[in-house]
């Protein structure tokens, strides 16, 4: 299942490092850590030591070292240099991935294990948040109920009963990494596995499994995407009759997850957003919302160069004390989108370049239905998430789009030798 190429032990490491990074990445950031590193020391090992130029028929990766330089630059501005430096320090693999890849030439069956080792370590972090959500209620259940038999008791226990499940949904069954990214993680792998016929029970209980979690890390925006997903794979069926049993299934499954609670509370949170009075009792998807409105408001202030990528935060904070926003000003919230946070750090340059890799990535995956859907996800995921700036999401950002962008992605059938 690793990568082994007889003639080169560098670049074996090189994979092998990075198989296992993709597996430790759903079980918490401390533990691929080390192995990214590791797989970037040794790509550049791999670099200088194979002698060879570089490949200029995916010279666009290069828009990655492009943005990174955007951002580093952007320091000459910024007043709280100490948060700019760490966040260029995190943001180090979107500099170096794409550089190490245009001197790596891959096979789609070499890249495609990262999706293998990325599913198994869904499936690994499935059941320890299950564990961990399993322990968190019954601990809940005993200390709130008292087991004297009487109405009164009973009636407690059904309340404790009701309140323990809310560690199997959300933020509380997430307690690895954040929900978003898990989500990401799993509709990436998603649209990979389901491009395979489902023909075996095993096949069948890792989608069950998978659909699960999305269920229960209950995002908005994850489920956004699964429906445009979803929609995109069923019309790509040629055969008539498969595709209204799909359709027919979609909407099943769409009964689910619209019944999840969660959404149910999404709705009754955001509908009176307009209302002053509820901004101190805001949760966190009207506060997504309220971000948005406060980013694009500095925005107009400094659209050329923004603040400043250690300086942004910091005035997005203030703006929601002076708008009233208490709910993002207590919990010192982010923009919660990628292109709103990146104009507000480097202003209309950095938002460019980001633009342009999304538009040359939707150039590059129009193929079909199924490499669009992974567009898609990763596209919608930058809109709900300021996903580039933690480390889950830098690197695996820096990893996965650098290979999709490249003219035989990880999705196509085509295959690289290694040289």
């Amino acid at each position: 299942m690793f990568y082994k190429h007889d003639d080169n032990l560098i670049l074996s490491l090189f994979w092998n490092s990075l198989y296992i990074a993709f597996l430790l990445l759903p079980l918490g950031i401390n533990l691929p850590t080390p192995f990214f590193i590791v797989s970037i020391v040794l790509g550049l090992i791999n670099i200088f030591k194979s002698g060879k130029k570089f490949d200029l028929d995916n010279k666009i990766v290069l828009l990655f070292p492009l943005y990174f330089i955007i951002m580093s630059a952007s320091l000459l501005y910024t007043d709280n240099v100490t948060d700019g430096f760490n966040l260029i320090q995190r943001s180090l693999s979107l500099l170096l991935f794409p550089l190490i890849f245009l001197f790596v030439k891959e096979d789609a069956s070499t890249v495609r294990k990262l999706f293998d080792f990325l599913l198994l370590g869904l499936i690994i972090s499935f059941f320890v948040n299950f564990s961990f959500a399993i322990y968190n209620s019954f601990s809940f259940i005993q200390e709130e109920f008292s087991f004297e038999i009487s109405i009164e008791n009973f009636t407690s226990f059904l309340d404790a009963l009701i309140n323990g499940w809310n560690y199997f949904i959300g933020d509380e069954f997430s307690k690895l990494i954040n929900p978003s990214y898990l989500s990401l993680y799993i509709l990436l792998v998603l649209s990979y596995y389901l491009k395979k016929n489902i023909d075996t029970k095993l096949r069948l209980l890792i989608v069950i499994i998978l659909f699960l979690y999305l269920y229960l890390l209950a995002s908005i925006a994850a489920y956004m995407m699964l429906i445009i997903m979803s929609l995109l794979l069923i019309f790509s069926i040629s055969n008539t009759s498969k595709r209204h049993l799909m359709i027919l299934m979609f909407l099943l499954g769409l009964i689910v997850f619209l019944n999840n609670p969660r959404v149910f509370e999404f709705y009754s949170k955001v509908r009176d957003l307009g209302s002053p009075i509820e901004y101190d009792n805001s949760t966190s998807e009207k506060a997504r919302l309220l971000s948005w409105d406060a980013s694009i408001r500095l925005i107009k202030e400094a659209p050329l160069l923004g603040y400043g990528i250690g300086d942004a935060n910091d005035v997005l904070i203030k703006k929601y004390k002076e708008l009233g926003y208490t709910y993002n000003y207590e919990n010192e919230y982010n923009a919660h989108n990628q292109f709103l946070q990146i104009f507000l750090q480097t202003g209309v340059l950095g938002f460019i370049v980001l633009v342009m890799i999304f538009i040359l990535l939707a150039i590059r995956m129009r193929r079909s239905r199924n490499e669009f859907s992974v567009f898609l996800i990763l596209f919608i995921s930058l809109m709900f998430e300021s996903m580039l700036v933690r480390f889950n999401g830098i690197v695996f950002f820096s990893i996965v789009i650098p290979l999709l962008l490249k003219k035989r992605s990880i999705l196509s059938s085509r295959i690289i030798r290694n040289v």
